[in-house]
């Protein structure tokens, strides 16, 4: 097929709104997939009789393909035309996905997911860098709201999802929901799908993409396993340090090149490094935050795993409304003011959730845990979009790439990070309320009334820790909150000869 000739001038006046709306729905299933299987994993575990630390590969595998391929799609995205690589990524998290419904072992049930992974990596970048050429800065704010509903309330709604299947029905019907879901915008792309992305013939360098995998991969797999192994563990540290040299080594390669994997380069446009430094910020705020509401629903409250993911459930929901609107508030008044406003919630929000007792109400949770979203709704994709918006048109697809890494390792480290933190207050709160009661000289003395006596102190300690951890997010969110006071509103150079220069027929 031949590869459209690219109008620009044309299609900001029209934009291809049923190939966005086939790409939409590609990404919102590929993102979906990505929370459905958490709450699987117990059940997983059960039927395969495999240890936690093994059932845990359905998740890191998934992650580590991720790792590899994002940064790398930069490449894909300028070589190979968006039909073509949409199809080609569409069919590979299809034929994964069926892999999974039958899978006879554990091992083909870890292959089926990084074959899901190898084709969801493309997703993102694919259709931010989609919607750059589509329509006009202008208009980017809110088709780029749109893009946060796929990209925020997909995940989210993917726990209460799952929650309620795994209650009624075996772990395999999660994917036997997914697989036609898959199958149909696969099916329209063949159909439907044409052209709208600049081509160059770019040549992939292999050295760069084996650093990348080996840099991006291990800081990926190094800070998620440290919640589970501890950071003294060897193949947390050691992981760690390999590719934090692997990561130093490949920006440095990048640097010196001519035609990059990843240009590092467009770090010298101040509002896109700007938005990047926010994004890290907040991503670590958001994910952890993801994590330590959970802990703190179940573990202290005992709240059920389906009720825990109907707590967070407004929040994903109320994202998924505001993404439209945030992107058209963005067109007219810019990322400053409602970065301010947003942060501005979930620093407050983030402080509240640092002061939970024993006793809070599960709405009142359910109130602060939406707040918080509300804020990220308005902060995430007009920070986003603003820094993007600086950079040439030919740098988008360096620029997509860049921004969906960052989150995946931020997400991550910060998770680890708060996780640690809470762990250590944990400890400390535990041992202190331990010799504080040794030191009473009121011990019990019944069997019952020690193991009582000792779930009181474990259940204060493990509030102690996640409200401590909530309120290190909340100094997080502070350093995001000053830095959001520096945003200028830009547009980027206009680059419709250079486009035209570098379009190809293929």
């Amino acid at each position: 097929m031949k590869n459209d000739k690219l109008d620009i001038g044309a299609m900001h006046e029209k934009p291809p709104y049923a190939m966005l709306a086939i790409l939409f729905f590609g990404a919102f299933v590929a993102l979906l997939n990505n929370t459905l299987l958490n709450i699987a994993l117990p059940t997983i575990m059960v039927e395969f009789d495999v240890k936690p630390s093994v059932v845990q590969w359905l998740t890191t595998g998934y992650m580590l393909i991720n790792g590899i391929l994002i940064p790398a799609s930069a490449f894909f995205i300028q070589r190979f035309t968006n039909r073509n690589l949409f199809i080609t990524a569409m069919s590979l998290f299809t034929l994964g996905t069926f892999l999974a419904i039958v899978a006879p072992s554990f091992h083909i049930i870890v292959l089926a997911r990084m074959i899901q992974a190898s084709g969801s990596a493309m997703m993102m970048p694919l259709l931010m860098n989609v919607m750059l050429v589509a329509f006009p800065v202008e208009r980017r704010g809110s088709a780029m709201g749109i893009f946060g509903l796929v990209m925020f309330t997909a995940p989210a709604i993917g726990p209460t999802l799952s929650g309620w299947i795994i209650e009624h029905y075996s772990w395999r019907t999660l994917f036997g929901i997914v697989l036609p879901f898959a199958f149909l915008p696969l099916l329209f792309a063949i159909f439907k799908l044409r052209n709208i992305t600049p081509n160059r013939d770019v040549q992939l360098d292999v050295f760069s993409l084996i650093l990348s995998s080996i840099g991006f991969g291990g800081l990926l797999y190094g800070f998620s396993s440290a919640g589970d192994k501890g950071w003294g563990d060897p193949l947390v540290y050691g992981t760690i340090a390999i590719g934090t040299i692997a990561l130093i080594v490949f920006v440095l390669r990048q640097l010196r090149m001519d035609d990059p994997m990843l240009d590092f380069k467009i770090y010298k446009h101040p509002m896109f490094a700007l938005s990047s430094a926010i994004s890290i910020v907040l991503s670590i705020a958001m994910f952890s935050a993801m994590i330590l509401t959970p802990l703190y629903v179940q573990n202290i409250r005992g709240i059920s795993p389906f009720h825990a993911g109907i707590l967070m459930l407004p929040g994903a929901v109320l994202m998924g409304v505001m993404s439209p609107i945030t992107g058209r508030l963005f067109d007219k008044y810019g990322a400053r003011i409602m970065a301010i406003i947003g942060l501005g919630l979930t620093v407050v929000t983030t402080y509240y959730l640092s002061k939970l007792d024993l006793h809070s109400g599960y709405y009142y949770i359910m109130l602060l845990y939406t707040v918080r979203m509300l804020g990220f709704s308005l902060v995430m994709m007009p920070v986003m979009t603003n820094g993007l918006n600086q950079l040439p048109m030919q740098s988008n697809p360096h620029g997509t790439a860049i921004n969906n890494t960052l989150q995946q390792v931020s997400g991550a480290i910060g998770s680890a990070l708060l996780l640690t933190i809470m762990t250590n207050r944990m400890e400390s709160s535990g041992a202190d309320l331990a010799a504080k009661a040794a030191a009473s000289g009121e011990m019990p003395t019944t069997p019952e009334a020690i193991e009582a006596m000792k779930q009181t102190i474990e259940t204060q300690a493990m509030l102690d820790g996640i409200t401590h951890a909530f309120f290190v997010s909340t100094v997080i969110a502070v350093a995001a909150l000053v830095l959001a006071f520096f945003i200028q509103r830009v547009t980027p150079p206009k680059q419709k000869e250079l486009i035209q220069k570098t379009t190809k027929t293929s």
